[in-house]
């Protein structure tokens, strides 16, 4: 072909027009700038996700079509200004078209294979966990493979209807995205940026069962900390019962199980949320003497640390949690029986004591400064949970977020322990407080949070801090990087100075 000046001509498999109109997003995921023309979207379907996803891309300066089976019935259902009609119809003008059916239906849309011929199918289905052990092929394969020549890229199926509809400043921002055509990808990537939303490229569309997958978990991440949490209230549960409940009964013959309900879960529940809160912070000081030991920040920790390492922020909250709740029991206690026959019973003792006036200055002032360490401690508390929230951590730079994760943490750590500390006062040194010679509560629970305390402020000597700040800047002990060589048959495992 001879190319004469002046005159464009056109590469081969080059569209007429963009397949997706440029769009500028704000920051906060909104809509600033709309194209000339908007571009056609079809949907197939007319589900909960079907109508969410039209009103979002409707929002977002789409024309949407919607493919339905009985378009009369479904069409009050959708947006207004969306066009609701028959699904032979609905495929034929756009170039993107959404299946927003389940697998089971996918056989119905053969008829639609050569309308379809051509297009991107952008599957958002997601299998049960039945179907997903069942096949081995997944969702977006299969229609694949239904479909031999349209071009199927799998996306949204992670966003929930209730996300669509509120937009991403209330859901998750992140789109994975899966597909064998880089163009395709593209176009719906740019979609999804339009729509407010992330995308993140995963792979081929092999990669789709694994993105299925993502749905299927139940809060993977909180497995490991709300076990840990378990056991932590199993274990005190059952060492304040022996103490409390236990002992009376054995020795002293009095029947004290009416505790269980109420007294000695808010005996536990404090106990189970302080060593969390320790727990949270001890990986951070290990794994700063780790690195002080080995004189560089260049090896991996090892995997037990590391996976402690990505779950402080679960633990977090759950430390959070069961301090909330034994705020919550503490203010419950008057309101139960027992504590109003107890502080009758009291009453009785002081006027067959005859005693007026019953004050004890230091009982005064411990209750005092517990009180008041305590609810300091719940408020810093408090501060981690909400800035842990996604929402609120995004509007937060670094520096910000590393202060109150880190130096208000370790204040609640610091205040919990206080608290704890006038809790106990010269408890830990009477006789009696030993029932079945046990040690208080309270003690034990302060050996890991006092640990911690200690470890940084040592490491907050300057011998140790300048040391470790230099290490964290890329300076080696060695003065050198070393790697190790793959291992093969041949060759010995060699070890080299770069």
């Amino acid at each position: 072909m001879v190319h004469q000046p002046g005159v464009a001509t056109k590469m081969s498999g080059e569209m007429e027009k963009p397949l997706i109109g440029r769009r500028l997003v704000d920051s906060n995921g909104s809509l600033v700038e709309a194209p000339s023309e908007a571009p056609k979207v079809g949907i197939l379907g007319s589900g909960d996700f079907a109508r969410s996803l039209a009103t979002r891309l409707v929002d977002s300066g789409f024309n949407v079509v919607v493919g339905s089976r009985n378009p009369k019935r479904t069409a009050g259902l959708f947006p207004s200004v969306a066009q609701v009609t028959f699904q032979v119809d609905a495929v034929s003008s756009p170039e993107v078209i959404f299946v927003a059916v389940f697998r089971e239906h996918y056989s119905s849309l053969c008829g639609l294979s050569h309308q379809l011929a051509g297009k991107i199918l952008v599957d958002v289905s997601n299998p049960t966990e039945q179907e997903h052990l069942q096949h081995r092929e997944s969702n977006a394969e299969y229609l694949a493979s239904l479909f031999p020549t349209s071009t199927v890229v799998k996306a949204f199926n992670v966003i929930s209807a209730w996300a669509l509809q509120a937009g991403p400043r209330d859901g998750n921002r992140q789109v994975p995205i899966c597909g064998d055509q880089p163009e395709a990808k593209r176009a719906v990537s740019e979609m999804v940026h339009a729509m407010g939303f992330m995308p993140v490229d995963v792979g081929s569309l092999a990669s789709a069962r694994e993105v299925e997958a993502i749905p299927l978990r139940l809060l993977p991440g909180w497995k490991v900390p709300t076990l840990l949490a378990l056991g932590l209230f199993v274990c005190f549960y059952a060492y304040n019962f022996i103490r409390d409940v236990l002992q009376p009964y054995v020795q002293e013959s009095q029947n004290k199980f009416y505790k269980l309900p109420v007294s000695v879960v808010n005996t536990t529940l404090p106990c189970v949320a302080y060593v969390l809160l320790s727990l949270v912070y001890l990986p951070g000081v290990l794994a700063a003497a780790l690195q002080l030991r080995r004189g560089t920040k260049y090896r991996r920790f090892p995997d037990w640390l590391d996976h402690w390492l990505q779950h402080r922020k679960q633990i977090g909250l759950l430390s959070f949690f069961c301090a909330a709740l034994h705020a919550l029991y503490s203010f419950c206690l008057p309101l139960t029986r027992s504590h109003r026959y107890d502080l009758v019973n009291l009453a009785v003792k002081q006027v067959l004591a005859n005693k007026s006036h019953l004050w004890v200055e230091e009982e005064v002032w411990r209750m005092e400064i517990y009180l008041s360490m305590g609810v300091l401690a719940l408020g810093t508390l408090s501060l981690l949970a909400v800035t842990s929230l996604p929402s609120i951590a995004n509007s937060l730079n670094w520096r910000e977020f590393s202060f109150v994760q880190s130096t208000l943490g370790f204040m609640a750590l610091v205040l919990s322990t206080l608290h704890t500390l006038t809790y106990g006062w010269t408890r830990a040194f009477e006789e009696k407080r030993y029932k079945f010679f046990l040690p208080p509560t309270f003690t034990l629970t302060l050996l890991v949070p006092c640990v911690v305390i200690l470890a940084k402020a040592l490491f907050l000597l300057p011998c140790f801090s300048r040391r470790l700040a230099r290490i964290r800047r890329g300076w080696e002990r060695d003065g050198a990087v070393k790697f190790t060589l793959p291992t093969s048959p041949t060759l010995d495992e060699k070890t080299s100075c770069v």
